[in-house]
């Protein structure tokens, strides 16, 4: 396999690679789409064999995009081959077609967890074929452009890193180098933790069966992003999501300690309220316990108040502007990030404040706050039982009860991450 090292789409037929996507549900297609539009012109697909025909018709008018049956003849063929395909599914599909790879090829997994394809490489792919793997962070309907690309070279060369690289460099992405065991660690302390709060403030709501903020409430700031994500995340697949959680092993530890944190504040919230009846000095007291554990999350996450950090481009203004029903002008400023917004409220001394002082002292969202801890547990339980039918059963059964939503809350959901596109290229 010798390419050249400034190979790029709108080289030759004959001097471009083969590229083959083995799986084309929405990531394998938005790899495909993309790769064709770049200018590739032979790129191999395949996906179940009962969807051939369909995948055929789909694929008609992509001059680029060859169709196969099966995986075998993908395999056979292709320089660069990528499993697409769900975690949950990774060993049996790489079992099947990866002893049929090109020799000196390279193979790569677009997995969200990385520990179940390893070990089914390392089992069954050929030892004289290259391991170079990748992920894309984000979404089947989110650009790529700007969005991280984790690129895993576990067992390859210079030149077949090198290979990929300029393969996927029409995407725009920004390239992240990482481990198998990195990307794991990362997933589970960003994408699996973050999907379960917003599961569980999703799972709370629908038990109160009411959309809050018809009423009101979480209409306006922080409280709009929180909405918004958690609508977004439940419009798309739940096995999206399961695998994250349920394959990932640090990610169990990570959800089962965000539902043990979640359960402690809120005793600390109780107690002070309780306290409150008493005695004035039990009040200060608790409320001095609730707020050494935030501020203690608040150094350990972003480092206090003192440490010198990047200027934190939000304001309730911006935040205001994706409440649901008010859809921001194309030209309207935004910058907007989860972890910013987090940091935005930790870092502003009277916001954190007010969290702390309503936490205590606002009864009206106590019963959301009680349905939201029940809800985080049960999320952490079904992640921990294994079970990808429970994890389903949970996940659709939320899922009823914001669908007829999902319209309006989608356009400001593709703005909020538009907005967090900005904020990184920044």
């Amino acid at each position: 396999m010798q390419f050249s090292s400034s190979l790029a789409p709108n080289d030759p037929s004959e001097q471009q690679p083969t590229i083959g996507i083995i799986g084309m549900g929405a990531m394998g297609r938005m790899y495909a789409n993309h790769l064709a539009k770049a200018g590739w012109k032979k790129i191999h697909v395949c996906d179940q064999p009962s969807k051939y025909e369909e995948l055929l018709a789909d694929y008609s008018n992509f001059p680029g995009v060859k169709v196969f049956p099966d995986g075998h003849a993908v395999a056979r063929s292709a320089d660069f081959m990528m499993f697409s395909v769900e975690a949950e599914f990774i060993e049996s599909v790489v079992a099947e077609y990866g002893p049929s790879t090109k020799i000196n090829a390279i193979v790569a997994g677009q997995t969200s967890v990385k520990a179940p394809e390893k070990e089914a490489f390392e089992k069954y792919l050929p030892s004289d074929v290259h391991i170079v793997s990748c992920h894309s962070l984000h979404g089947p309907t989110v650009s790529p452009l700007g969005q991280p690309l984790v690129l895993i070279n576990h067992r390859g060369t210079e030149e077949a890193l090198l290979l990929v690289e300029n393969i996927f460099r029409s995407f725009g992405s920004r390239y992240v180098y990482l481990s198998y065991e990195e990307h794991d660690l990362v997933t589970a302390n960003t994408q699996a933790v973050t999907h379960a709060a917003f599961l569980s403030m999703g799972t709370a709501w629908a038990s109160s069966k009411s959309y809050p903020w018809e009423h009101g409430l979480y209409v306006g700031g922080i409280e709009t992003v929180k909405v918004n994500l958690t609508l977004r995340i439940y419009s798309n697949a739940w096995h999206v999501y399961a695998g994250l959680a349920i394959l990932n092993p640090i990610a169990q530890k990570q959800i089962n300690q965000y539902a043990t944190s979640t359960t402690e504040l809120f005793k600390l919230m109780l107690e002070a309220g309780t306290a409150k009846q008493n005695a004035a000095n039990d009040d200060q007291e608790c409320e001095r316990k609730l707020r050494q554990r935030v501020e203690w999350a608040r150094e350990v996450v972003f480092g206090g108040m003192n440490k010198s950090r990047e200027p934190i481009l939000l304001s309730e203004a911006v935040l205001d502007k994706f409440s649901l029903g008010q859809i921001p002008a194309a030209n309207e400023p935004a910058n907007l990030h989860v972890y910013r917004v987090a940091q935005y409220l930790f870092l502003t001394p009277t916001l954190l404040d007010i969290a702390i002082h309503s936490a205590i002292h606002d009864i009206w969202h106590r019963s959301d706050d009680l349905e939201f801890v029940i809800a985080a547990r049960g999320w952490s339980q079904c992640v921990k039982f294994g079970s990808f039918e429970v994890y389903r059963r949970r996940f659709e059964e939320t899922r009823s009860f914001f669908e007829s939503r999902f319209e309006e809350a989608g356009l400001l959901g593709s703005e909020m991450i538009k907005a967090v596109m900005a904020s990184e290229m920044k």
